[in-house]
């Protein structure tokens, strides 16, 4: 359960996480005039935290950050729309629509989900993104994103 009052982490204070909690610190994260920013939301993630989306599996804070720092790198810019936000108990799902600039392509706008299972200690201890890479980025590639969905049909239904 998520404790209600406010939680210290290094002698840092930082509000329990909930759906107001959430909308907050993401739009921090992401909606910069720059590159994305995760420094502020480091400190809600437990130090055994396992997060798992389409392409990877990572577990443990120090791994965590480095996917994050290396998705940095790679972008020129990123922004998040939190498009619905739910909680029960200690699980917070999220739609959201991200939107990826690199330097030398087009705006690459990517639709998808995330799971966040809080701790006892009110951490969040597994994130699970839920996400189509290559159907969003395939949908911005003329003759691509028609070959695509045509490969999913016939192999998938």
């Amino acid at each position: 359960m998520i404790p209600a009052q406010e939680l210290k982490t290094d002698n840092l204070q930082i509000k329990p996480l909930t759906v107001q909690t959430i909308q907050e610190l993401w739009s921090k994260t992401y909606n910069t005039d720059s590159k994305p920013d995760w420094s502020h939301i480091f400190p809600y993630y437990h130090p055994n935290i396992v997060f798992q989306d389409t392409i990877q599996r990572i577990e443990g804070i120090e791994d965590f950050t480095a996917m994050c720092n290396r998705l940095t790198k790679r972008t020129y810019k990123l922004n998040m729309e939190i498009v619905s936000i739910v909680q029960n108990e200690n699980i917070i799902m999220f739609d959201w629509i991200m939107t990826m600039m690199f330097k030398k392509y087009p705006s690459t706008p990517m639709y998808g989900s995330s799971k966040l299972t809080i701790s006892d200690d009110g951490l969040i201890l597994e994130q699970r993104d839920y996400y189509d890479l290559w159907g969003d980025i395939f949908n911005n590639i003329p003759h691509w994103n028609k070959m695509y969905r045509r490969f999913l049909i016939k192999k998938f239904g």
